[in-house]
């Protein structure tokens, strides 16, 4: 099996749309990831945002530290190396997050729902760190929403659905990561050099990557559904797009959420990379989904197959109904991810999220 590329500017004509929605279906249910290609960002936002990552992470750590994420009920800020984990290892990987801001007033209060309180505003680093560093982020911010939109329109046609089916679901505030991988003398493209774990994407609907090295950095791998590892180097001119878990319980188990993986980059050379996550409504409950998954209950129909072993294992508390909205989901996974935040900001929850597998 082999990662499809999907040329998103064949939905700009009726003549190229129908062979496009039926490679998108076959993409998202016998695959799950795929490159992206004339997705119509133009060159100056990725450019930007490509020239500032070496001298953003080049930064002193106390300049760094400064917007670090301990200071953020909302985990928006800066995590250093081996301060994340996934799987119970930690991931050797530095990274800013950020998110778009919302115009109502935020508030971290334990009056509040839980699946809110992610919901918040970034912190910026002063703007004689990195010149036009918020500009720049925000633009391309607003880039990727727009593709997104774009692209859920075509894949809410792709599965047979009505127009707004998967587009009443998202938002309100999707999130953008900006990553560093630092090169490992001793790395060995095996599983043994773990920039990020093996995982399915959490933190949105649909994950719109960004592979921002040279196309001879390899890093970034995808389980097949027979349980190879796939690497899906970086390519130009393209985003890397895939399914997170709420999507593939939005489709009753159709579209599985891929699990993916990043191996630290041998030799001398850094990786860097931009995932951007498209938000999810964070009261969002499965019963919301109900009226959906009659749409979905024919496998047979869809040509649906199986997933590998490791790809179950995968830890997916939504998937698997253990909270009731998607914004408590996301939270937990929050917490088990940064222990040291989730321990200052969130003591009452703690325990139980960390010690529910």
């Amino acid at each position: 099996m082999s990662i499809p590329t999907i040329d998103l500017s064949k939905a700009q004509s009726p003549a190229t749309r129908a062979a496009l929605v039926q490679e998108l279906r076959h993409a998202l249910i016998e695959v799950g990831f795929l490159y992206l290609s004339n997705h119509a960002i133009q060159n100056s936002v990725i450019e930007d945002l490509v020239r500032i990552l070496p001298v953003l992470f080049a930064l002193p750590d106390d300049v760094k530290e400064s917007v670090a994420l301990i200071k953020s009920p909302h985990f928006l800020g800066y995590s250093k190396f081996g301060s994340e984990m996934t799987a119970n290892i930690q991931d050797e990987r530095e990274q800013f997050e950020f998110a778009n801001e919302l115009k109502d007033k935020y508030s971290h209060t334990t009056r509040l729902p839980l699946y809110t309180r992610l919901q918040g505003p970034n912190q910026w680093l002063g703007s004689d760190s990195i010149p036009k560093l918020r500009e720049i982020v925000e633009a391309y911010i607003v880039a990727l929403q727009d593709v997104a939109f774009r692209f859920l329109e075509v894949v809410t046609e792709a599965l047979d659905l009505p127009p707004d089916a998967l587009a009443r679901f998202t938002g309100p505030q999707d999130r953008l990561k900006m990553v560093h991988y630092r090169p490992s003398p001793e790395a060995t493209m095996d599983a043994q050099s773990q920039g990020v774990g093996p995982h399915k994407d959490s933190s949105g609907w649909m994950t719109f990557l960004l592979q921002a090295s040279d196309p001879s950095i390899k890093g970034l791998q995808a389980l097949s559904k027979d349980g190879v590892w796939l690497d899906v180097p970086p390519v130009p001119g393209t985003l890397v797009v895939n399914m997170g878990q709420a999507f593939e319980v939005v489709t009753n188990g159709l579209c599985k959420a891929t699990t993916h993986r990043v191996l630290l980059p041998p030799g001398n050379y850094d990786r860097y990379s931009v995932p951007f996550f498209q938000g999810i409504r964070p009261d969002m409950t499965k019963r919301d989904l109900q009226s959906l998954w009659e749409h979905f209950d024919d496998k047979n129909k869809w040509n649906s197959t199986w997933e590998s072993e490791e790809g179950q294992r995968i830890d997916s508390p939504f998937l698997r109904g253990k909270y009731e909205t998607w914004g408590e989901t996301q939270l937990r996974t929050k917490i088990r991810s940064h222990r040291d935040v989730g321990r200052l900001f969130y003591a009452d929850v703690f325990e139980k999220y960390v010690n529910d597998d």
